[in-house]
């Protein structure tokens, strides 16, 4: 299958992507982020682009270490790839100021 450039929508911004994979997966592993830095977002309050890409980037990472780990016997320890989420996403916790 030849490249191509393939057009995507994450967090409202459109992306041009060069792939060989088929139009139709890549959109629904696009959309799949888009969702999941929703969650986040919406999760910790965070609305820094960079802080929503990185703690949704944990997140997955986790997902995928999990998968491995089930599949193959490999990847992070799901635990310790949880306890630093945890940790990244209290860090960035709104807190309303006390009067």
């Amino acid at each position: 299958m030849a490249r191509r450039s393939v057009s995507v929508r994450i967090r409202g911004h459109e992306f041009r992507v060069r792939s060989d994979d088929d139009e139709a997966a890549l959109q629904r592993v696009a959309g799949y982020l888009d969702e999941t830095m929703s969650k986040v977002e919406e999760k910790t309050g965070t609305v820094d682009s960079l802080s929503v890409a990185m703690l949704t980037a944990l997140n997955l990472a986790r997902e995928v270490a999990e998968l491995r780990q089930g599949q193959q016997g490999l990847g992070g320890d799901p635990k310790r790839l949880r306890s630093l989420i945890d940790l990244a996403e209290s860090a960035l916790e709104v807190r309303t100021p006390q009067v």
